[in-house]
């Protein structure tokens, strides 16, 4: 009986641990659902949106040309690394060039695969849970305050080949060899070569390896250390040389090493901006600053036997910040890179707090008061990328007319800093300044009163721009600085204004600026009676006064 009766007890005792377990699974699999489909719910603006968002037309004009067998940097100029255009190129290969849902879609895909990220480091460190909010973390605030958040950017890109690194270079093992790490490196590379602020991630990783509490934890020697911030290092460097080896191949290595990282170079710092910027992230982003604060000031509690990886953490925080403010300009979006180092600081503080297992130190930081915050966070980011989102799905005035008007194999070519054009007239740019900033001197971040910015005209910009119109003419000239108050008049640019006025006549006015089409002319034709003249294939000319 009593056998018995002990045998009955161990059965019960069994189907308790076992029905709590698959409770506990029920209710993963619910969490998890539920943090799916609040990030579909977030990005659903940007799923259905027709059109490109932000940086994306830029992305997408110079990605088309290398669909169409062209090569970036050098048909189409953008300072971005070659592997964010090819990313681009690799989706518009598959679902077809303009397909703005498509690559909105991928984009959902790729905020997953960040959260997923997160959450295996979340795991990692601790536990479910911890994992489930750092990935929740991150999907309510990176698109945080503005419908340009929503878009497929470069921050965006390099955060998911961060995140996977740091999970692998996180993982618990006492092997004195780790070859997982050259494939931490690998990514870490990627990282770098879908947004340049990215290789400042690899800095702390690198130290984490070869901190004494990373040895200690894991029982290892300072040999084996070395061992692996040296994998890590040949990873990262590996992968750099295959992919400077392709841009060779390509013999566009100089030209991706100067667009991607020498003309890179500060023109002007804007203070006020990036006070204003960092101010509205901080008050847009509390609750998760908050959190990420107070868990980082409890090393003795929540990073007891985690010290490593915070002080890790802390160094991409602040690496993070480095990255923000390295460009000058504060743009929103530059805030993402710093979210995932956030999400993971906070989140052992949140679950700690809404499973009751630590007492909230403010009032404000109750449970529900918390939650609530972050209802209303999600809601406020929700009206703010619908009231920016709305009135950007009509194609623009100057779009509509030259897809209208032009032919599919015509070139057009747009003078001022609006690339959507092409993709809105779905016609091929005439010259590879689809920004035309390498001609004009702009900088990037917003107006400088009283400064001519013609003295940073990229040197031969002009010439290679009619190097450009030599190889492929363009039938349409859509002008966007006019007016008196335009930054950027085609007058105050002779070689541009003359070619106007000789080869082209003025054929609509759109609520962007005037539309020119190139008149008909015959195979030869000279300017200003027996003055010599540049002349171009399919009777371009342009006299030799105003080439020089």
């Amino acid at each position: 009986m009593k056998v018995g009766g002990m045998n009955r007890a161990r059965i019960q005792t069994h189907d308790h641990r076992l029905n709590r377990l698959v409770h506990s699974w029920g209710q993963f699999r619910c969490a998890l659902l539920a943090i799916v489909l609040l990030t579909i719910a977030i990005r659903l603006p940007s799923l259905l949106h027709p059109a490109p968002i932000d940086d994306e037309a830029v992305y997408s004009v110079v990605a088309n040309e290398v669909v169409d067998g062209g090569r970036p940097y050098v048909d189409a100029v953008e300072r971005k690394p070659p592997l964010l255009f090819w990313t681009y190129a690799s989706v518009f290969e598959v679902a077809g060039k303009f397909n703005w849902r498509a690559l909105h879609a991928v984009a959902l895909l790729w905020t997953l695969g960040t959260m997923a990220g997160l959450y295996a480091i979340g795991r990692g460190l601790f536990d479910r849970a911890t994992g489930l909010v750092a990935a929740l973390l991150y999907s309510l605030f990176q698109a945080w305050g503005t419908w340009k958040n929503l878009a497929f950017n470069g921050e965006m890109l390099m955060n998911l080949p961060i995140v996977w690194a740091w999970a692998i270079a996180f993982r618990r093992t006492s092997r004195p060899w780790r070859p997982e790490l050259f494939a931490a490196g690998v990514l870490l590379c990627a990282a770098f070569l879908l947004k340049q602020p990215a290789a400042i991630a690899a800095v702390p990783l690198g130290f984490y390896l070869l901190l004494p509490n990373y040895r200690a934890s894991r029982g290892l020697t300072w040999t084996a250390s070395l061992i692996h911030a040296g994998s890590l290092t040949l990873g990262f460097f590996g992968a750099l040389s295959v992919v400077a080896l392709v841009l060779w191949k390509q013999s566009i290595l100089g030209d991706a090493f100067y667009w991607s990282v020498t003309n890179h170079s500060i023109a002007h710092f804007f203070w006020d901006r990036g006070i204003r910027s960092t101010l509205i992230f901080f008050g847009e982003c509390m609750p998760l600053l908050i959190a990420a604060v107070v868990s980082w000031r409890n090393r003795r509690g929540i990073w007891a036997e985690r010290s490593a990886e915070r002080t890790a953490l802390t160094g991409l925080c602040v690496v993070s910040a480095i990255g923000a403010t390295a460009g000058a300009r504060f743009y929103p979006h530059y805030y993402i890179q710093l979210l995932p180092p956030l999400a993971l600081l906070a989140a052992p503080y949140f679950a700690r707090l809404w499973s009751g297992k630590m007492a909230p130190q403010h009032w404000l930081l109750r449970p529900r008061i918390t939650q609530a915050w972050l209802a209303l966070t999600v809601m406020a980011f929700a009206v703010a990328h619908l009231i920016g989102l709305v009135p950007q799905k009509q194609p623009s005035q100057s779009g509509r007319y030259l897809r209208e008007h032009s032919s599919p194999k015509d070139r057009i070519f747009v003078w001022g800093q609006d690339s959507s054009i092409y993709l809105e007239a779905r016609r091929r740019p005439a010259c590879r300044y689809i920004l035309t900033f390498p001609l004009t001197g702009y900088v990037f971040g917003g107006p400088l009163p009283g400064v001519d910015t013609r003295k940073w005209i990229l040197p031969g910009a002009w010439s290679t721009l009619q190097q450009d119109f030599a190889k492929h003419p363009p039938a349409y000239i859509l002008a966007l600085q006019t007016g008196s108050s335009a930054r950027y008049p085609v007058r105050d640019f002779p070689i541009l204004a003359n070619l106007l006025a000789e080869q082209y006549e003025q054929v609509a006015q759109t609520k962007e600026g005037a539309v020119y089409r190139m008149r008909s002319l015959g195979p030869k034709q000279f300017v200003n009676g027996n003055l010599a003249s540049c002349l171009m294939p399919d009777g371009l000319a342009i006299s030799a006064e105003r080439c020089r």
